[in-house]
């Protein structure tokens, strides 16, 4: 089906942990069709985050596969799934991980840039308007506030335009209005760029705004 972006099939994970293995998911089979909002809901310890890293190659299937536009991330080395990432997702984190040493442009330029675009700052520097933060573009994460590193988080993973949107709490670090004004951009950036957007959340006003909604209980969709 060309209209699929994502696609899992009978995918697994499991980890090594202090007291041995540790299964995280468990036979996790789900399509998710290009354009669409899809919600990943359950309680604490369910794998919801678990699935999103599976979903951008940031874990590997341990068993199952994996397969994102056409491409089979379950059989990708290392190189090959952040090279993927860095053409087609942006992914956005609870904590940020914005890095302390590169002010806002410089930040949400660094994709960019390894890209290989040529009007890396010029892009950084419109997506940085359009996220409200033009005027701190050149102050550094500990000069602002959660709410604004969340913004900068996301205009990084949205300036080289992915075509799948990956969002793991966003909103969960934030006061209600910090996090209400991100999820109005990351819908806003959505229907403005036509990317598919996955986002874990624990908050209910938010996964009803999704177009579909996975709930996970003990690492498999309940």
């Amino acid at each position: 089906m060309s209209n699929l972006v994502l696609s899992l099939s009978h995918a697994s994970l499991s980890l090594d942990g202090n007291a041995g293995k540790v299964d995280i998911l468990h036979d996790i089979t789900l399509d998710v069709i290009a354009g669409e909002t899809l919600g990943l809901v359950g309680p604490s310890g369910s794998g919801k985050s678990s699935l999103l890293m599976l979903m951008g190659g940031l874990e590997q299937v341990t068993s199952g596969k994996i397969t994102s536009l056409g491409q089979e991330l379950s059989a990708m080395n290392e190189d090959q799934l952040a090279h993927f990432r860095r053409d087609h997702m942006g992914v956005v984190f609870q904590s940020f991980h914005l890095i302390p040493t590169m002010t806002a442009l410089e930040n949400v330029a660094t994709p960019l840039e390894l890209a290989g675009a040529a009007d890396a700052f010029d892009r950084a520097a419109a997506e940085l308007e359009a996220v409200g933060l033009g005027s701190r573009k050149d102050h550094y994460p500990s000069q602002m506030s959660g709410g604004e590193q969340q913004r900068v988080a996301l205009a990084r993973a949205s300036a080289p335009r992915p075509k799948i949107l990956l969002a793991d709490e966003p909103t969960g670090n934030l006061d209600a209005t910090n996090g209400g004004a991100i999820m109005d951009l990351l819908f806003d950036l959505r229907d403005k760029h036509g990317a598919t957007l996955i986002m874990v959340t624990h908050a209910a006003d938010l996964a009803a705004r999704c177009d579909r909604v996975i709930t996970l209980n003990d690492g498999r969709i309940a």
